[in-house]
């Protein structure tokens, strides 16, 4: 009952608790300045309008700082800070106040007592109000450890940093999640049987399961949006070895505003076992790059694209012209946007950018040039394409028309409308590429590149490899024949891929866009190459299941179009190191534009309008270096049946 009327205290409480303590502060300051005597009889005038002046300072100073019109039951540091800055002030006025001399007060007045009396004076009623504040908040506590013992999840934190401390706060915050954290995990050995807001650090990750058993844990939490894939990767597995529930916090790049809290908590994703060590954005860089602009994006509603329109909107353009074929896709997108920009608007974080959602196929130019000359876009993100390597084998004219024409569209627009900035997004497979695909972006790279050298604009091209979790990568596809009870199909034991995550790929291509100054190919430094049936196993072991008892892998054959490995150069590229360790560039990507482009585009058109596999196959081979089809071009030869898996 008694934490229940602490818990209820108002300000107007406050007020005349503060009132009362303010009124016996001097008596106590000067019974302590007098080593204990009580024989104040010849201070007391003195004394009485001490208590009144310094009585009227104090409540005037918490009032206007805004004391009384704060939450004393979530007080923390902050709170704590203003007490003391408030009280450093009083200390200061009320010796000003000693020093000053005043002919209206008495003979017998406050310059006959101590010159330290507002020193001990200031610090009693700092402790005095303190303990008041704090003893709501002490209360608070005490009535949420009361409230535990109904509760039925125990929870072990594995990470005692700030991500790992912010969860235990909102745990704390609110017992109705039925949470109840008992301790932390952690591999920094000094901060071993430390307490942190009361929980212990009972070990390293090597001791989770002896806790989960000596703690009655029912549930692991991974506090570690930092990480290495590989960390996340070992604890993932001694988790695993508990057959406890194990959820994580995913990367900081998915965190995009900073904050950890239990909505980011999940299952543990084949991201978290993959993810790399953050990348530290040029924040500052980017923000004066995009703020205040009008940003034009294709591709909005994809993968890329959509992640693309979630950091450009941080940092505050002035329109958002998310431009996309799927009307879906786009509604999708605007309508998660709006969200995020509600949310910003209520807590007076930003100004508001206006969104604009655009229904246009990048291959029809008028629809197109009606949003250039209605929007006048200054910088333009092209995350439009077809990239689906077996598809586009089979349907060359689409990838033509579509990475090639389009693009092609767009850069027509950007010069005939003055587009300040233009970056398109690009993939490693139009490095020496054996596919449709690879060899149209590698056209659709081309014509950026002159178009940049034409015109001295910044233009550039940002390549970079499979995106995890992308509409049409293998994760999906894997993730849909587990949970269909298998087979995993896997085109060959020994095939390889770049992986990156989709908000670690678009932190690096805003990074490029700011450094790029026209005529640059940027290459993303992707780590090391991962096996497809390594990502595989995974993938099966994080569902649950036994490779081999409950799901098998099985292997179908390299696909039309595919290749073992990746690769990253093309030859004659010179790549060179940026002011950004995780980005390289071409520096003389233009020197590989062929005069003859603008003939061939020309050509691939008339081509693709006509079906004519063959004659794209033959185009692509005179302008593509490297362009080595992996299979006759002739349509009839490819069967359906092996673009399946």
């Amino acid at each position: 009952m008694l934490l229940q009327q602490l818990m209820r205290l108002k300000n107007r409480h406050f007020f005349l608790i503060d009132a009362a303590i303010f009124a016996i502060a001097p008596k106590l300051a000067l019974i302590i300045r007098l080593d204990g005597h009580i024989r104040l009889q010849p201070f007391l005038p003195g004394l009485i309008w001490a208590t009144i002046l310094f009585l009227m300072i104090k409540l005037s100073l918490l009032y206007f700082s805004g004391f009384y019109r704060r939450c004393w039951r979530y007080a923390s540091i902050d709170e704590l800070q203003q007490i003391a800055m408030v009280f450093s002030a009083t200390i200061v006025l009320e010796t000003l106040l000693f020093s000053i001399p005043h002919p209206t007060l008495p003979n017998t007045t406050i310059f006959d007592l101590p010159r330290s009396l507002p020193l001990l004076d200031g610090m009693i009623s700092f402790a005095l109000v303190g303990i008041v504040r704090f003893s709501v908040r002490t209360a608070e506590r005490v009535y949420q450890r009361k409230q535990r013992s109904y509760r039925n999840t125990r929870i072990l934190i594995v990470g005692a940093g700030g991500a790992g401390v912010s969860l235990v706060q909102e745990m704390n915050r609110t017992p109705s999640l039925g949470l109840h954290p008992v301790a932390f995990i952690d591999d920094d050995p000094t901060k071993l049987n430390l307490k942190i807001h009361g929980l212990p650090v009972v070990g390293d990750r090597a001791s989770i399961p002896e806790m989960v058993r000596k703690c009655k844990i029912h549930r692991v939490i991974i506090a570690m949006p930092t990480a290495s894939g590989e960390t996340i990767r070992d604890i993932a597995e001694i988790c695993q070895q508990t057959g406890v529930q194990t959820s994580t916090l995913p990367s900081i790049h998915e965190i995009l505003n900073g904050r950890v809290s239990l909505s980011n908590v999940r299952d543990v994703q084949i991201e978290d076992l993959l993810r790399r060590a953050p990348i530290e954005m040029d924040v500052q860089q980017v923000s004066d790059f995009i703020s205040g602009k009008r940003v034009l994006i294709t591709g909005a509603g994809g993968s890329i694209g959509s992640e693309l329109c979630r950091q450009i909107l941080k940092f505050q353009p002035l329109e958002m012209i998310l431009v996309g074929h799927g009307e879906n896709s786009v509604f999708n997108i605007q309508q998660e946007l709006e969200k995020t920009l509600s949310s910003f608007v209520a807590s007076e974080q930003m100004c508001v950018p206006r969104l604009v959602s655009f229904i246009a196929d990048i291959r029809f130019i008028d629809r197109l040039e009606h949003a250039f000359e209605y929007y006048h876009p200054q910088i333009v993100f092209h995350a439009a394409a077809h990239k689906h390597v077996p598809m586009m084998e089979l349907n060359a004219c689409e990838a033509i028309t579509n990475n090639v024409q389009g693009t092609k569209n767009l850069l027509n627009l950007a010069l005939k409308y003055d587009v300040e900035h233009f970056v398109m997004i690009s993939t490693d497979k139009a490095i020496n590429p054996t596919n449709i695909m690879g060899a149209s972006k590698r056209v659709a790279e081309m014509l950026v590149l002159q178009a940049a050298r034409e015109s001295k604009k910044p233009y550039v091209v940002v390549r970079f490899g499979n995106v995890l979790g992308s509409r049409g990568s293998v994760v999906p596809t894997f993730k849909r024949q587990i949970a269909q009870g298998g087979p995993v199909t896997i085109t060959h034991p020994e095939i390889c891929r770049y992986f990156m995550t989709i908000p670690e790929a678009v932190q690096l291509v805003l990074q490029a866009s700011v450094i790029g100054k026209g005529g640059e190919v940027f290459m993303l430094d992707m780590g090391q190459p991962v096996k497809i049936v390594d990502l595989a196993k995974e993938l099966i072991h994080l569902s649950g299941y036994r490779l081999g008892e409950n799901i098998e892998i099985v292997f179908t054959g390299l696909r039309p179009g595919e290749k073992l490995f990746e690769e990253l150069f093309i030859p004659g590229e010179q790549y060179e190191s940026t002011q950004h360790e995780k980005l390289f560039v071409v520096k003389n990507a233009s020197g590989f534009v062929p005069e003859t482009l603008d003939f061939v585009v020309s050509a691939l058109y008339r081509s693709a309008a006509r079906n004519d596999m063959n004659a794209i196959v033959f185009l692509l081979k005179q302008i593509v270096p490297g362009y080595q089809p992996s299979l006759s071009p002739v349509h009839s030869t490819i069967e359906p049946s092996k673009v399946v898996s």
